[in-house]
């Protein structure tokens, strides 16, 4: 079995290998999906942007498949209480940008703001890479099943407002979907989850994960969720 995880320079490989079958579908979509299908926000051609990663951890949990998030804290200057994946810049010590570099920043920003212990969690597959206009980012996606979970919870109040699970079934039951409109006219999917509202460069991973691995129910996308300006 190949283990995901040192992350203090050792090798971060990616594996397949015992996966639970109900990630085949993500599995596939990680494999097929188009930049273009994630989202219309692509890096630019001419390299510009700071290269960072996310994880996007699946577990199990006591209502089955689950996902872990983050809630920022309210006193950040950027995406202040906001719910997002655990992730950030990349350092100089994660390695090649190109190479194996995401896959070492993602576990290390969720060992950072979560605490969670990479050496439970397998990677299995990378989205490709998005752009983050507001901020500059240019964000790989990284896919993870949390294979041993471990404790997980807020390690830098300054940084974080508390770390949480949220059930795949909460994400694709209709009742918990919702469209955000920003001052700025700009529309994006929502889910009102666990007390949060998960909205932005977030919801529409998990929107384009959901709706790829056939995980997606019609729901009613003229529900508006109005944002301020401080969004």
């Amino acid at each position: 079995m190949t283990r995901a995880s040192d992350t203090h320079g050792g090798p971060v490989t990616l594996s397949k290998e015992g996966l639970p079958g109900w990630l085949d579908p993500v599995v596939r979509a990680a494999e097929t999906i188009e930049p273009l299908q994630l989202s219309r926000f692509l890096p630019p051609a001419d390299g510009a942007g700071r290269q960072s990663a996310v994880l996007i951890l699946f577990g199990e949990g006591a209502r089955g498949p689950e996902l872990l998030l983050m809630e920022r804290a309210g006193s950040l200057r950027s995406h202040a209480g906001q719910p997002s994946f655990p992730g950030g810049a990349l350092d100089p010590e994660d390695g090649d940008p190109h190479g194996d570099g995401p896959l070492r920043a993602a576990l290390r920003e969720a060992e950072e703001e979560t605490g969670l212990d990479p050496a439970g969690v397998q990677l299995f597959g990378v989205l490709p890479k998005l752009y983050i206009p507001v901020s500059g980012f240019v964000v790989t996606p990284v896919l993870g099943w949390w294979r041993e979970p471990s404790p997980v919870g807020v390690v830098d109040p300054n940084e974080t407002a508390r770390v949480f699970t949220v059930p795949v079934a909460d994400l694709t039951d209709p009742a918990n979907r919702a469209t955000t409109v920003h001052p700025s006219g700009h529309r994006g999917p929502a889910f009102l989850v666990e007390s949060a509202l998960v909205w932005g460069f977030t919801a529409g991973v998990i929107d384009r994960l959901l709706h790829f691995a056939g995980w997606e129910r019609p729901w009613n996308r003229d529900r508006l969720v109005p944002l301020d300006w401080r969004s």
